[in-house]
């Protein structure tokens, strides 16, 4: 922040002086610039990109303390006056203003830079790569900008088929919940490397153990939801991995609570009994969103998990689940298919429908599942088959984690909705109401639906590609 100049009359030094020296608040003369200055960093959210040297601003100041700008009827540039120690800024520019001679005067408020980005550096645990290297592997954070939108100038770092994170990560450090803070997200699947346990388990070096809440192990009915499989432990990275933390790769809700519910196997398979449990206890242990990428098989009607995720619904939950792959299954299926559910299909990087998922009504919502688009479902754009990244298991190997080497499926794309959902909802932006059906209706009602699929009904995309940035933006205000 640069300072201005002294100022230039007589009649105005004197005027602020008299107003000033009345109210005991005028200190040193007019303070002669210093140039480079500017507002410290928000220290209050992580770390921020540099902005030039640090005048000493706490976090919380919404002005320069014991300053106030001056501008003078028909003068064109306001200028800065010093006040004393302990100076009630405000009641000095009130008492300004309230001058004929004054145009206006205003305390000399601190504007904080909006771009944030955070530092992980995109390469194994452990080890210090360059700070923000997460971009060039995880496409599916970034936003579309310049590609989908060509009057504007490109960022660099862009992505048909990314979900503009980026953006939402902005949105919620202003509404004070950066990382969706607190949102409680229950996984269910095949567990997480949630802690270590033993010689043969050890915690994700990229989820913090304080992330976790205590889960439930269905499979082996205890308390200690570890996985073996390494399904699980994907999924809740690109939920709410660690971020800005000079390691690995980013989560979309890094601060939200995760809760590990496993209901499958370590050969990734569950039961009617384990899943509907899992939903229940989830429910009544204070999940705000579960994510089950998993799916029963196509056609069929299943009373006890049906009930369970109204149950679950009807108590306040958004339940998000993946549609299911064309290469396992022959049509989408529960959990995703029932009405309670947000049901996703998922996109490549060319932010086309991706090969292994469905062109169904039953896809409500699409997001980042990775792999390449099927070739003849009209995408118009070249689709390099780019999985989804996250730092995850080696293998099944529940004691060595690295930036695996890559999942795709809508098992992927319904983690990418869960972390959407604990966004939206700490975003506010759903309103007073914060019940699933306002977080879907924000979901759907900001998603992108690409130009060259909106006359096809079904489209593979539902309302289209989620939009984070505009689902947490509250100044988007849906019909």
């Amino acid at each position: 922040m640069t300072r201005s100049r002294p100022l230039k009359t007589l009649a105005t030094g004197i005027l602020v002086l008299v107003i000033a020296l009345a109210a005991g608040w005028i200190g040193a003369a007019d303070r002669a610039p210093a140039a480079g200055q500017s507002p410290a960093p928000d220290a209050a959210n992580d770390a921020t990109e540099p902005v030039g040297s640090d005048p000493g601003y706490s976090p919380g100041d919404a002005y320069v303390p014991g300053e106030v700008i001056v501008q003078k009827r028909g003068e064109n540039v306001p200028r800065t006056v010093e006040l004393g120690e302990g100076a009630d800024v405000p009641a000095v520019a009130d008492r300004l203003e309230e001058r004929r001679a004054i145009e206006h005067a205003t305390p000399n408020y601190i504007a904080r830079i909006s771009g944030w980005g955070p530092n992980d550096p995109g390469i194994n645990p452990p080890g210090k790569g360059k700070a923000g290297n997460w971009r060039i592997k995880q496409w599916n954070f970034l936003g579309c900008g310049s590609l989908c939108h060509p009057e504007r100038s490109s960022s660099g770092h862009e992505s048909r088929g990314g979900m503009n994170v980026v953006r939402a990560w902005q949105n919620l450090r202003r509404a004070g919940r950066a990382g969706a803070a607190g949102v409680r997200v229950a996984v269910l699947d095949t567990g997480i490397a949630y802690r270590n346990d033993g010689r043969f388990f050890r915690r994700n070096p990229d989820l913090e153990a304080g992330r976790f809440l205590p889960g439930r192990d269905f499979v082996d009915d205890d308390s200690r939801p570890l996985d073996l499989n390494g399904h699980g432990t994907h999924v809740a990275g690109t939920i709410g991995q660690q971020t800005d933390n000079r390691l690995g790769l980013t989560g979309i809700a890094f601060r939200s609570k995760l809760i590990p519910v496993r209901v499958m196997d370590a050969s990734g398979f569950g039961t009617t009994e384990n899943i509907t449990r899992g939903i229940r206890w989830a429910t009544d242990h204070g999940a705000r969103v579960i994510s089950m990428s998993l799916n029963f098989r196509c056609g069929e009607s299943i009373p006890p998990v049906e009930d369970a995720l109204e149950y679950a619904h009807s108590r306040g939950v958004t339940l998000v689940g993946s549609t299911g792959n064309r290469s396992a299954q022959s049509c989408p299926s529960l959990p995703a298919t029932a009405a309670q559910v947000i049901g996703v299909g998922g996109t490549s990087e060319s932010g086309c429908v991706a090969g292994y998922s469905f062109i169904s009504p039953a896809v409500d919502i699409a997001a980042p599942g990775g792999g390449a688009a099927h070739g003849n479902r009209n995408c118009p754009f070249e689709s390099r088959d780019r999985p989804i990244l996250q730092v995850s298991m080696a293998g099944k190997d529940p004691s060595r984690f690295k930036i695996s080497p890559g999942w795709r499926g809508t098992s992927m794309a319904a983690a990418h909705v869960a972390g959407a959902a604990a966004a939206v909802l700490a975003s506010g932006t759903t309103g007073a109401k914060k019940g699933p059906a306002q977080v879907k209706q924000r979901l759907l009602g900001t998603a992108r639906l690409p130009d060259f699929a909106a006359d096809q009904n079904p489209s593979g995309f539902g309302a289209g590609i989620v939009d984070l940035g505009r689902a947490t933006n509250p100044a988007v205000v849906l019909p």
